[in-house]
């Protein structure tokens, strides 16, 4: 499984464009007057003003190769700000083994470059905006996270670590081969490294197994596969 596609409300669509197409540099492929379309490595990532309501917000995060790590936060703080969390700018996921930094985009998405020392591919050459993989999490806020992790389990898509799902912590479901999950939560909870607290905002996600999963300006989740 991998994240092939994901589409984002936001209510600053010009910022936004300019954020990762020109700070971040990363490529342009579709640019509408209602949204916008840039390549993450192998991962598409669409920002829409269509049917803006308040000021959504996600976290997500992208794969960057194993031996880079130090490079992509240099390269990050020269660009933007990162975030701090008990006096810290990066985290050491001894478990997985991973090392992360994180960082706000224009209208408060958390970002995140994740770097996975047993996974992600290692890269000759000097870090850039062309070393990122693919979008490797993005979060997927629900009402109901354990109705819906049991639906996703029904078609294939499990729990990390086959814990049992959890309304109260992050249910982290997808590929641990590769890296690869959707973040489901409830809303209320905090996402570490900043002080935002996750609440369910519209969202479309598109799975390399031909899965689509979308959140509705009404909440509701509509999840199909095309098997």
């Amino acid at each position: 499984m991998e994240i092939s596609e994901v589409i984002l409300r936001t209510n600053d669509l010009e910022k936004m464009k300019e954020f990762y197409t020109e700070t971040l540099g990363l490529s342009l492929i579709k640019n509408n007057k209602e949204d916008f379309q840039i390549a993450v490595g192998s991962s598409q990532l669409t920002f829409t003003s269509r049917d803006v309501e308040g000021e959504p917000f996600y976290h997500f995060a992208f794969n960057i190769p194993s031996n880079k790590f130090k490079e992509a936060k240099a390269w990050v703080k020269s660009i933007v700000k990162l975030n701090y969390e008990d006096g810290n700018d990066e985290v050491d996921f001894s478990y997985l083994p991973a090392k992360s930094i994180y960082f706000y985009d224009p209208v408060g998405n958390i970002v995140e470059f994740i770097s996975r020392h047993s996974i992600s591919r290692a890269e000759v050459g000097p870090f850039s905006q062309h070393s990122i993989q693919n979008i490797s999490e993005i979060s997927l806020t629900v009402e109901e996270p354990i109705k819906i992790g049991k639906k996703l389990i029904d078609i294939g898509i499990k729990e990390r670590d086959n814990c049992e799902l959890s309304d109260s912590s992050l249910n982290f479901m997808g590929d641990k081969s590769n890296g690869i999950f959707l973040l489901l939560n409830k809303p209320g909870r905090r996402w570490i490294f900043s002080d935002r607290i996750s609440s369910v905002h519209p969202i479309y996600i598109k799975l390399s197994n031909n899965v689509e999963i979308e959140v509705s300006d009404t909440k509701e989740v509509v999840i199909s596969s095309k098997f």
